[in-house]
């Protein structure tokens, strides 16, 4: 059966996903060059009929509100909201950890594959560190519109983020200080191929998505 989240629970995480899809609107300025490569206009998105999966693996050391999977999926599709009957996303998590739906979300901009995997990534530090999400998903802004770096591997753009590396409190993260992100990427109007959020052998968390 799949989990259900209550009503304070699903405003958190819609605030949450929020606050991540406004930073993938054009900010001119602000990011470095890896910052905008990842939060690059990859819409408008016309799916139609088609759907886009990723295949998502999450590991990590147990611990209370941390879900790992090994054979999840993520769904991007394109749906009609019955509210207006105009075109919207919507990502959908089937596997062993989950059956949800999340969204709607804007066919017009922003990534909403990106902003499901950031969020996600915060939420499971927050659970293994006993962390601050607000502190995480702060600091992790910084890194991508103020660092990373940017590299071409066959034929491929990688952008790689180190949030906490320097951190003030990195004493105090339980090992995730060396949390690496790293995004692969074609045209920058394509979807990202690969999503990946990873520490060092301690603590051992990898969060991954692939695209299929």
């Amino acid at each position: 059966m799949a989990p259900r989240l209550g009503g304070r629970e699903m405003m958190k995480r819609a605030i949450a996903i929020a606050l991540w899809a406004a930073l993938s609107m054009p900010q001119a300025g602000l990011a470095a060059e890896a910052g905008d490569a990842v939060f690059s206009e990859r819409g408008p998105w016309d799916l139609g009929q088609d759907a886009l999966e990723w295949q998502m693996t999450v590991e990590g050391p147990a611990a209370e509100g941390f879900r790992p999977t090994a054979d999840s999926r993520l769904i991007l599709s394109q749906i009609i909201d019955t509210s207006d009957q105009q075109p919207v996303l919507q990502l959908q998590q089937q596997g062993d950890a989950a059956n949800r739906k999340i969204g709607p979300f804007p066919i017009s901009a922003g990534d909403p594959v990106l902003t499901y995997f950031l969020e996600e990534t915060v939420r499971d530090m927050a659970a293994l560190t006993g962390g601050s999400p607000h502190y995480i998903r702060n600091r992790m802004k910084d890194a991508i519109f103020r660092g990373g770096e940017i590299t071409e591997q066959g034929g491929r753009k990688v952008a790689t983020f180190q949030p906490f590396a320097q951190d003030q409190n990195a004493a105090r993260m339980k090992g995730f200080d060396s949390l690496t992100l790293t995004f692969v990427m074609d045209d920058p109007k394509d979807p990202i191929r690969e999503l990946r959020a990873a520490t060092d052998q301690t603590p051992g968390y990898r969060n991954t998505l692939v695209l299929q």
